[in-house]
């Protein structure tokens, strides 16, 4: 009877041990899940700020650059170009499209798209093909100036074009020598005071180094065509080792005053950089 005594008592003592462990364990579960959860909102919090676009624009817009910028940011929206995505560690600050409008000086004529500043210029661009101006653009008007910013990325000298500005050309009649150009000279700078322009001097086909005279056909609504590519996007590409530089931070883009009519009045679709890096 004693032995029979001991040994219920014994596996009395067991089953509280394993119930005290199973406890144990539930409360390390929850305290783990617990613990994960509020570093996961964090992050979710952290990821939403990443994408705000910089305090530039205030002049086009009165003061909503951050909020046009955050309906346009950069790679993180959808159509941006899949060999952009995955990438490594170093490229998750690196945005390949204009940021901010950090000034905007309109010219006289129409006034398309002025309103919709500085969202409608931001993120990728809207082409509307080799037949067809795309109507997602902001006239400079006659003489009109606009600087972009790309914040947090510079543009950087590499084997090539380095970026590229769209514009709403077509070609009459699908003949590519007979553009239905509106040209502007683009300009640009590393500290936003400082600019250096390409040589846009061309009153007749080819412009040479102007902007706006080669139909865009990339567009993030619509096609898959990398925008960051100047093989396949189209509009008008620009290397900085043509001005000896090696890195700048805004590009500036105005309207060719001395031309009008058919060839008058830049409008301004999107600039994309092909060769980008990080501060």
């Amino acid at each position: 009877m004693f032995r029979f005594r001991r040994r219920v008592v014994g596996l009395a003592v067991l089953f509280l041990a394993a119930c005290s462990s199973a406890r144990h364990d539930a409360v390390r579960t929850d305290a783990g899940d617990g613990g994960g959860s509020p570093s996961s909102e964090a992050g979710d919090a952290a990821g939403a700020d990443s994408g705000t676009i910089p305090d530039g624009g205030a002049d086009a817009s009165g003061g909503a650059a951050a909020e046009g910028g955050a309906a346009g940011a950069p790679d993180a929206m959808a159509g941006a170009p899949a060999n952009l995505a995955g990438g490594t560690a170093a490229d998750a600050c690196v945005s390949h499209f204009a940021t901010s409008v950090e000034s905007f000086t309109a010219g006289p004529g129409p006034t398309t798209g002025q309103s919709e500043l500085p969202q409608i210029v931001l993120g990728p661009p809207r082409g509307g093909g080799k037949s067809h101006g795309s109507l997602d653009v902001a006239t400079l008007g006659n003489g009109g100036s606009i600087t972009l910013g790309f914040a947090p990325s510079a543009i950087v000298d590499r084997p090539g074009p380095d970026f590229i500005v769209f514009e709403n050309p077509f070609y009459v009649n699908g003949d590519p020598t007979k553009p239905f150009a509106e040209l502007g000279t683009v300009e640009v700078s590393d500290d936003g005071q400082t600019f250096h322009g390409f040589p846009c001097t061309a009153t007749a086909y080819p412009y040479g180094s102007c902007a706006g005279w080669h139909a865009v056909l990339a567009n993030a609504d619509d096609n898959s065509t990398d925008p960051t590519d100047p093989a396949v996007a189209g509009g008008d590409a620009f290397d900085l080792a043509d001005l000896g530089l090696a890195e700048v931070r805004f590009v500036r883009i105005t309207d060719r005053v001395d031309q009008t009519g058919t060839a008058g009045s830049f409008d301004l679709d999107a600039v994309s950089i092909v060769h980008a890096s990080c501060p």
